[in-house]
Order: C-alpha cells, then structure tokens, then sequence
C-alpha cells in the first residue's frame, strides 16, 4: 500500500497540496528574516574585528587547515542534501533518508570540529569575554552553530517520520523545507569563512 501510494504522488509532492506549497513559501519568508539577522551580526562583527584589547588577534589565532576540513564537511553535507531532494522527486523514500543520514553525520562532523575549535581558542586566550572582537566572533560563529545543532535535531526527527510514515504530501514539504535550510546555513558558513577567517588571516 505505502509503494502504490508513493507512486501516486506527483513529480514536486512538496508543492502537491495548498497546504504544502504555503509551507514553502512561508520558509522562504522565514529564510528572509534569517538573512536580515546574521547580516547584522556580520555587520557588528566587521565593525568590532580589530577591537581585540590584550587577546590574540585573528591572525595568530585562527588555524586554517581546522576551518578547512570543517567547511569541506559542511559543503559536502550540502551536496549530500541535493541528493536527498533528488531522491524525494523521485519518490524513493530509502534512498531520500540514507542521504538525510549521511548530511546528519557529516553536520555533526562540522560541529565536533567547531566545538574543539572554540575549546582551543578559550585556552589561547580568546574567551567570550575577553575584547569586542572575541565577542563579535563568538556571537557570529556560535549562532551559526546553534543553527546547525537545530538542523541535525530537525533532520534526525524527520528521519524518524519519514521512516515510519513513509513519503506522502504531508512529508515531503517537510523533507524540502528541511533541505532549503540546510543550503542556507551553509551559504552563511562560506561567508564566515571568508569574512571571519579568511580576512582574519590576511586583513
């Protein structure tokens, strides 16, 4: 019953239902508003980046082969999402939550990384606390963490109805909405690293 109704569904399930189609758009809206906020703390970070008092400057600090590899789990995560979406279009559910798993595990790669990145920062020196810059760069980057940490929880719960539910009309808004922020917390990371890390080192 599950694979003749899966085979029913139409090429785009996530847009089939009105309902669908406004969860989509409504994201986007929400996407809007995110862009707006960590606009603003990029600005207070440009702004605050040289206020760095008796603390490590940016260039002493930052270890790019760490932020490499980190960044290369990131976007590989969000290539293993395009084939998740590619996998729901073709209404194949299995393949849709192996994908879904393997951009979980390759998230929480990133953020195994970044936590012993701001473990390591911490005991240079570099704390929360310790200048505007610090500040600035722990508000920044920890937010774009945090946003990572709701997406494996997003994604993992996901999983777990697409596992027992199956893909229906009702799921794959779900799984598409899931995939669109998935892309643009890893936009925001390429601008991190270039804006924090890669003008840290060089500007």
């Amino acid at each position: 019953m599950s694979a003749h109704v899966e085979g029913q569904l139409p090429h785009e399930p996530e847009k089939a239902t009105l309902e669908g189609r406004n969860k989509v758009l409504g994201f986007w809206l929400f996407l809007g508003g995110e862009t707006v906020l960590f606009g603003t703390l990029f600005s207070a970070f440009l702004a605050l980046r040289h206020q760095v008092l008796d603390g490590p400057p940016a260039h002493e600090l930052f270890s790019l082969p760490l932020v490499a590899i980190a960044t290369a789990l990131l976007l590989t995560s969000s290539l293993t999402s395009v084939f998740a979406t590619q996998a729901l279009h073709r209404h194949d559910n299995k393949k849709l939550i192996t994908w879904l798993i393997v951009t979980v595990l390759l998230g929480l790669g990133f953020l195994c990384l970044e936590i012993y990145e701001f473990y390591h920062y911490v005991h240079e020196g570099h704390g929360f606390t310790t200048s505007a810059f610090s500040s600035s760069f722990y508000t920044l980057v920890g937010f774009h963490g945090a946003h990572v940490a709701l997406g494996i929880v997003w994604i993992s719960l996901l999983i777990g109805q697409l596992a027992k539910k199956g893909l229906t009309v009702v799921t794959a808004p779900k799984a598409y909405v899931a995939g669109l922020y998935w892309h643009f917390i890893d936009v925001v990371w390429v601008f991190i690293f270039t804006v924090v890390y890669l003008m840290g080192k060089v500007v």
